[in-house]
């Protein structure tokens, strides 16, 4: 039987950050003066007083300091305009997209196109190494070249120091600044997010620097969004997972976590993608040729998206007036003359968010010729926040008397919105969430933490968060904490058949006063994501058909018990064969599938088709069904290729007769499974010249779902199960 009928039938020193999230680095470019002006020198200050940071985001979760501190810092955040003057320095800011090729230029007419030095240069890439071994291994000798080739084209007339260099496979993005101004920079960290299939892959995603420079904080973020005309939303979806996904401060446990958007100036740049609706190539170049770019620009994706408020909520952008910067033929000023002809369109662009912030230029650079599109700049004047020393040490001082009055005369209380909060019909990855306010109508201001009942390890169940966990209330202030609930691959299993009880007690604390009781309630609905393979053989009915009694006692019955007292299983979970023969049949040559991400919504859609039986067909478009399929192997408590043999398949992976041995041990459902998938990823191969895959991408995307190890993989286990998996694309079984 062939596959198908299988199938249908069945310059200073250099910090480099590369990788996935988390792996925050942080650097401070200088040695403490006696000076107040650096931040860390004023913190210093404020402990000794027997105390906060300038910056509005850290003033929420101050558990290095006690509450005394930590009203000291608040205090002098509100009276920050009595010590602080504005002062303006100059910001370059550039976006490249070099499809892959090698610097062959000089930079220069891009980077020194300014009459005087810029204080600060962020200089973002895209796609700057195509090849597979980026895109799998986030190596590539690019990002020197690409890296060398910026700092021998920084402003002749200015020395600088390279403050940061973040990298994301494509994705580059770095931090100069004039070396006079180095010791003023501090708390440098680079995060990275992808927006890829899964969330993970970082062909699509963003990379970003944020650091304090004087008392201002910055955060610079480089994105590449989703491609495609008609992908809009998709885009739009990139942007919102990289405000909410990329977080800073993630090994620090001593402060909360900081987003994007908690800094008093944000600068975005990259290849965004969006592109120019509702006219026809010719129009477009006409409306080009006149210099027509107002009108033009009425069409941009951008434009609109941000006129709806979808996206960039209270971001600028300068006047476009200059001509699209994408797509060309390389090596010229030609619009795009291949057989897809693209249509023009600004997809390469500059945005920032804050006060005191004046635009100089923005324009492309259409004198480089190495891409197939152009690279953009803009200067932005930029007001920071300086300190005056002698004013600075007077508010203190002023607020530290009046603390000393105050202190110990009351205790701190607050008043709950509500007590109890229950969650209904909870899904499998579907974010819930749901408001507690704290009014605090003591006497003095108060901080509150949730902390761990006894004998547990974490103050909530994995499932639940509260944002912020802990934070201070000034007097007669209030604070909204989001109590919010989502079930993942992780918590589903013990959820799916009543293991674990949807329910929670929270206790809040006050410092030096009260605790308080919270209590979350809610009820999850059974999904066939993070259900057992061989328990979704013996569901011949939607998950959520069956009662939860049923479902409780097949989880606890051994799986030989289960074949005695059950009617035949099905070969394979009818989940599974829903989304493949979908795909099989109206996904066979979709170009990009399994690299391009699906919509949340539709992933949401599809995943109640699965567990309810309604509709009788799978919603959504092809990418948002290959996703759904990869989610759900991802959620499979027990992987396709069971943990007991993951071993074994790590020493025999060499050994192609031997690989298939391993698989006809396996259970049978298992074996089902694993053939099944095998033979229709062949089937995907045999139209590869359509839908743009190969070996080694399927490979690298699913060896890792169907042969997981109990704990994280090095390089050595995932190149090995690769290999592993890789004798049953290269052929059919014997």
């Amino acid at each position: 039987m062939t596959d198908s009928e299988k199938l249908s039938d069945n310059k200073g020193t250099l910090e480099r950050h590369k990788g996935s999230n988390g792996a925050t680095q942080k650097s401070r470019l200088y040695t403490s003066s006696e000076s107040l002006s650096s931040r860390e020198d004023r913190n210093d200050l404020v402990r000794s007083s027997s105390h906060t940071p300038s910056n509005k985001a850290q003033i929420l979760t101050m558990p290095q300091f006690g509450l005394r501190d930590t009203l000291i810092k608040c205090e002098m955040l509100k009276n920050e305009e009595l010590y602080t003057y504005l002062e303006n320095f100059s910001f370059f800011l550039g976006t490249y997209n070099v499809n892959g090729q090698a610097p062959k230029e000089s930079l220069r007419p891009w980077l020194s196109c300014t009459l005087n030095p810029p204080d600060m240069y962020c200089v973002g890439f895209q796609e700057l190494d195509l090849s597979k071994e980026a895109f799998f291994f986030n190596d590539t000798p690019k990002e020197v070249e690409w890296a060398k080739a910026v700092s021998e084209a920084l402003h002749p007339a200015a020395k600088y120091a390279l403050v940061k260099l973040v990298r994301l496979v494509g994705i580059m993005l770095i931090f100069y600044v004039k070396k006079e101004h180095a010791e003023f920079i501090s708390e440098v960290e680079a995060e990275t997010v992808g927006t890829g299939i899964m969330g993970r892959m970082g062909n699509k995603g963003a990379v970003a620097i944020r650091f304090c420079f004087h008392n201002s904080d910055i955060c610079v973020v480089n994105s590449h969004l989703a491609a495609h005309v008609e992908e809009y939303e998709r885009r739009n979806q990139d942007y919102k997972d990289i405000c909410s996904r990329l977080q800073f401060r993630q090994l620090d446990p001593t402060q909360s976590q900081l987003t994007i958007m908690k800094h008093n100036v944000v600068l975005w740049l990259g290849d965004l993608n969006y592109r120019i609706s509702d006219l026809d190539v010719d129009d477009v170049k006409e409306y080009i040729s006149k210099k027509d770019f107002e009108t033009l620009h009425s069409y941009d994706q951008l434009k609109r998206e941000i006129d709806k408020e979808a996206v960039f909520d209270g971001f600028v952008e300068g006047e476009i007036d200059f001509q699209p910067t994408y797509k060309y033929d390389t090596g010229s000023d030609k619009w795009d003359t291949s057989e897809k002809c693209r249509v023009p369109a600004w997809c390469d662009r500059i945005l920032w968010k804050g006060k005191n912030i004046v635009q100089k230029h923005y324009q492309s650079h259409m004198i480089l010729k190495t891409s197939d599109h152009k690279p953009v700049s803009s200067l932005l004047i930029i007001g920071i926040k300086r300190v005056n020393e002698e004013a600075y040490k007077k508010t203190f001082e002023e607020i530290v008397r009046n603390i000393d009055k105050m202190e110990n005369e009351c205790i701190p209380s607050v008043t709950l919105s509500k007590q109890e909060f229950h969650f209904n019909d909870v899904k499998f990855m579907e974010h819930r969430a749901q408001t507690l306010s704290l009014l605090n109508d003591g006497q003095v201001p108060c901080q509150f933490e949730f902390i761990q009942k006894p004998n547990e390890l974490t103050y909530c169940k994995p499932w639940l968060t509260a944002n912020p966990p802990k934070g201070f209330i000034p007097q007669g202030g209030s604070v909204d904490i989001d109590l919010e609930v989502f079930v993942n691959r992780s918590t589903a299993p013990e959820l799916n058949f009543g293991k674990q009880k949807f329910e929670d007690i929270l206790v809040l604390h006050l410092e030096r006063g009260k605790d308080y009781f919270i209590a979350v309630t809610g009820n999850y609905l059974p999904s066939c994501y993070g259900t057992p393979i061989h328990l979704l053989c013996q569901l011949r009915e939607p998950i959520q058909d069956m009662p939860l009694e049923t479902l409780c006692e097949l989880a606890e019955m051994p799986g030989d018990q289960i074949a005695e007292n059950a009617e035949k299983p099905l070969d394979i979970p009818k989940e599974l064969w829903m989304m493949v023969d979908h795909l099989f049949r109206n996904a066979i040559k979709q170009e990009d599938i399994f690299q391009q991400p699906g919509l949340r919504s539709e992933l949401g859609e599809i995943r109640d088709c699965l567990d309810t039986g309604m509709p009788d067909s799978l919603p959504g478009s092809n990418h948002s069904v290959a996703e759904a399929l990869l989610l759900f192997l991802d959620a499979l408590p027990e992987p396709v290729v069971p943990y007991c043999y993951y071993q074994q398949c790590l020493e025999s992976c060499s050994d192609a007769s031997q690989c298939e041995k391993i698989i006809s041990m396996l259970p049978q459902c298992h074996q089902n499974v694993f053939n099944y998938l095998a033979a229709f990823l062949r089937e995907l191969l045999k139209n590869s010249a359509s839908n743009r895959l190969d070996v080694s991408i399927l490979v690298t995307i699913f060896a890792s779902l169907l042969l997981r190890s109990r704990v994280k993989q090095d390089y050595a286990e995932k190149r090995k199960t690769q290999e592993f998996f890789q004798h049953f694309l290269s052929q059919g079984p014997c």
